[in-house]
């Protein structure tokens, strides 16, 4: 049995920040187990956040400066975390943030360059988890399935509400996943439009009224017709979604908060009736990611589900994919598979990430 005290750090698509999660894992003949420790989050300002969200549209050289300088800043937040906490750390372990993800064509990208973290910090960092699935032509996303497999097996789905909402479920003997539809990177663009960062527990959501018509189109989208695996970028908001978004731009932001909202609840409902089909079973839905938060959302989603929607802990909602990356550190150090086939339509299952620093103490 051996305890590793690792650092996780997260930053999704919802573009709030960047996460970072002291998290104890003792693993134990392949079992697993963990605790949560310090953690925080460090919110983007409007610099690194527009650098992030047009780094796609940028040139080669803009991109290769960007993963080197969030790299540093990266191991810098590290330093000052680890200070703050006075912490003694074996492993860092960090997802970057996506800028790239066409699994279809075999790319994924993340900036924030392991070298870069591990010479800043001086600490053993496991990057890039992603690329060596995405080589297997599988989806690369979403990840967190892993984590469920471990940690939340008792439920009988895990639906995290982040930029986008996903699911993860028992079929059988395995676990499948895949992205769901857009969530609070849609709620947050137009919370923007007033001003807000985000739908603060849905109050611009709760002013507004349901417009049918945009609802249905959205509903319509054929993203949603497609089998599992499968998995969503930011690209796919622009050039599919934002288009029919656009018809609704007479729409108040109440109204296309509200229906955005019941459009997320609609396909979750979708998603976990589909997924029962499969493997009857209990309802039993554990929720995390920022959009657990929100009461209108939640509402909206418990009206179209009889299932059971369970929020843990404030701690686990906010840093649940924190957690898992640092997970899928202590597997990939452990030359254990931390990505399986099933949760991404992969040829095979992957021992994946990057190893960066001096790894002689852990390996």
């Amino acid at each position: 049995m051996k305890t590793y005290s690792v650092i996780g750090i997260m930053s999704g698509s919802s573009m709030d920040g960047i996460d970072l999660a002291h998290v104890k894992i003792t693993s134990n003949e392949g079992q697993y187990t963990y605790s949560i420790e310090e953690c925080e989050t460090v919110e983007y300002d409007e610099v690194w956040r527009l650098r992030l969200s047009q780094l796609r549209k940028a040139d080669s050289l803009s991109y290769c400066k960007t993963d080197v300088f969030y790299g540093h800043h990266i191991g810098h937040l590290v330093n000052k975390f680890v200070e703050k906490y006075k912490l003694k750390i074996d492993l860092v372990a960090s997802h970057g943030h996506t800028i790239f993800h066409y699994p279809d064509e075999m790319i994924t990208r993340q900036v924030g360059d392991g070298a870069s973290i591990a010479a800043i910090c001086k600490l053993p960092v496991v990057t890039d988890f992603r690329s060596m699935d995405v080589a297997k032509k599988g989806q690369g996303a979403p990840l967190v399935a892993i984590g469920d497999h471990y940690f939340f097996n008792e439920y009988d789905f895990c639906l995290n509400l982040g930029g986008f909402a996903n699911i993860s479920g028992k079929i059988g003997e395995f676990r499948v996943s895949f992205d769901i539809c857009p969530a609070n990177i849609l709620l947050n663009r137009v919370a923007r439009d007033l001003n807000q960062e985000y739908d603060k527990d849905g109050e611009i959501a709760s002013k507004g009224t349901i417009q049918y018509k945009l609802l249905e189109n959205l509903n319509n989208i054929d993203y949603y017709k497609m089998p599992f695996p499968k998995s969503l970028n930011r690209d796919w908001i622009n050039n599919e979604l934002w288009q029919i978004v656009k018809e609704g731009d007479k729409l108040s932001p109440a109204d296309k908060m509200k229906t955005f909202v019941d459009h997320i609840a609609i396909q979750i409902s979708k998603s976990l009736d589909y997924l029962s089909s499969k493997q009857p079973a209990g309802k039993r839905v554990l929720v995390t990611g920022g959009g657990a938060f929100n009461g209108v959302l939640m509402d909206h989603i418990r009206t179209h589900s009889e299932a059971d929607f369970i929020v843990p802990d404030e701690k686990l909602v906010k840093y649940k994919e924190a957690l898992i990356f640092a997970l899928m550190g202590v597997l990939r150090i452990e030359n254990r598979s931390n990505i399986y086939k099933t949760f991404t339509g992969a040829k095979s299952d992957s021992v994946s990430g990057a190893l960066n620093g001096d790894f002689s103490g852990l390996l």
